[in-house]
């Protein structure tokens, strides 16, 4: 205002030329042109501030705008949590109401899942051990099946009491007696020897991937006259000499083994000369596969 008044003052001055000096008039005209500058520079950074002030009001009113629109997300959020927590309520007051109903009727939750469990546990264990039986009993009637097939194969020599065939201790064993095989004290195979043990070796040829051990035994009677010291040695000496002799007849060496027992593994007391001629034998005992490791009964002596 004050830009103003000096402005109009100024202006008086100048249409009245006849009344000042020309020094004042020139003086008064530059105030003149000062106060028209400052007026306009005024006026200027008003307008700029007015400017700045509209930008203003429009960032506040946008700023407005996204409080507005995060307040509402915010309220929708809160509204879908609580939503969530009502149902969440809902339903551990449902479960809860189940626990609550079956226990009235006696029957817990809990403990019902734990018998389920042991029982599942239980019926796995009963079909592993079904499973288990039925590979015994398949191998069980394999083996029987074997049995009655060697007692088939060596039926003639069963009847003319050349040979026995028998269970013993889970093995199938082929008994000749000593007294047919040798004399006493002796290792050479005596001729009715060799003839059982012709046939023996006819029927074994006939046998495909068998491995039979040839056992030799002895009575407990201490050695006489013999080149052998003791009845181990005597046993084990006969084994090898039928195990020879069957391989001569044609039977293949890696079906074949000897072992000596001596007098250290009797089928009955030797108590009697009955027992002793029982106990000295060479046994051809069938070496089962592995898959045949199963027990069989076994028969009487």
């Amino acid at each position: 205002m004050r830009l103003i008044h000096s402005t109009i003052g100024i202006g008086i001055l100048l249409t009245q030329p006849s009344c000042v000096s020309q020094g004042k008039y020139d003086a008064a005209l530059a105030d003149a042109h000062a106060a028209r500058a400052q007026s306009a520079a005024a006026t200027a950074r008003y307008l700029e501030r007015d400017a700045a002030t509209q930008r203003l009001n429009g960032d506040l009113t946008r700023a407005n705008q996204l409080g507005k629109a995060r307040d509402e997300k915010l309220a929708t959020l809160t509204a879908s949590a609580a939503e969530l927590g009502q149902k969440l309520d809902a339903a551990t007051a449902m479960n809860q109401s189940l626990r609550d109903e079956l226990t009235r009727l006696g029957q817990n939750v809990d403990k019902l899942l734990n018998e389920k469990g042991n029982l599942a546990s239980t019926l796995a264990q009963a079909r592993s051990r079904l499973e288990e039986l039925r590979r015994a009993q398949a191998a069980a009637e394999a083996r029987a099946a074997l049995f009655r097939d060697l007692v088939f194969r060596f039926k003639k020599m069963v009847d003319s009491g050349e040979l026995a065939v028998k269970l013993r201790e889970g093995r199938m064993v082929l008994v000749l007696p000593n007294d047919v095989l040798f004399d006493s004290g002796k290792t050479q195979l005596k001729p009715a020897g060799k003839a059982a043990l012709a046939n023996v070796a006819q029927v074994l040829t006939t046998i495909q991937q068998r491995r039979f051990q040839v056992a030799g035994h002895t009575d407990d009677q201490p050695i006489q006259v013999s080149p052998f010291g003791s009845n181990w040695e005597l046993s084990s000496a006969r084994a090898v000499v039928v195990v020879n002799f069957l391989i001569q007849q044609g039977v293949g060496p890696s079906a074949l083994s000897a072992a000596g027992y001596g007098e250290f593994d009797p089928v009955i007391p030797n108590d009697s000369s009955e027992g002793r001629a029982r106990n000295r034998r060479i046994e051809l005992v069938l070496q089962p596969n592995i898959d045949e490791l199963v027990a069989v009964p076994t028969s009487a002596q």
